[in-house]
């Protein structure tokens, strides 16, 4: 058996994807530089050198306290864990009540211990927070 084949236009449809193409393009080009001009919001944070070691505090009144690299909070040159800041400093500013707390961070110690052991200042009643860059 042999088979015909007819000579007339075959039922396939043939579609053109030019245009498609021409239209994703032109949309990468659109969302590329679009995105080039999206700016992060951000700090640049540089915190001064000083902490590095318990050292005296010349002032009586004051509330000192340190910290170093690698995350040790002293508080007047006594080592306390986080879950005592809140407590020492409310013993503390109990005594000396005109002093302000002071606090030393290392460069190296970490933005959120800091602001940590600011907010347990604020929650144990002193308002008056200072950050000291060095310490002689």
């Amino acid at each position: 058996m042999r088979r015909r084949r007819s000579g007339g236009l075959s039922d396939e449809a043939e579609v053109d994807l030019t245009p498609m193409l021409d239209v994703v393009f032109i949309m990468l080009i659109f969302f590329i530089v679009t995105a080039s001009f999206v700016k992060e919001v951000g700090l640049d944070l540089s915190r001064p050198a000083g902490g590095a070691s318990a050292k005296t505090v010349t002032t009586s009144e004051n509330i000192f306290i340190q910290l170093s690299s690698d995350g040790r909070i002293f508080i007047d040159q006594r080592q306390t864990d986080f879950g005592s800041v809140r407590a020492n400093i409310e013993r503390l500013h109990a005594e000396r009540p005109k002093g302000s707390v002071v606090i030393a961070a290392d460069g190296g110690s970490l933005n959120g211990l800091l602001v940590e052991v600011m907010d347990q200042a604020r929650l144990a009643g002193v308002e008056n927070i200072s950050l000291a860059s060095e310490v002689n």
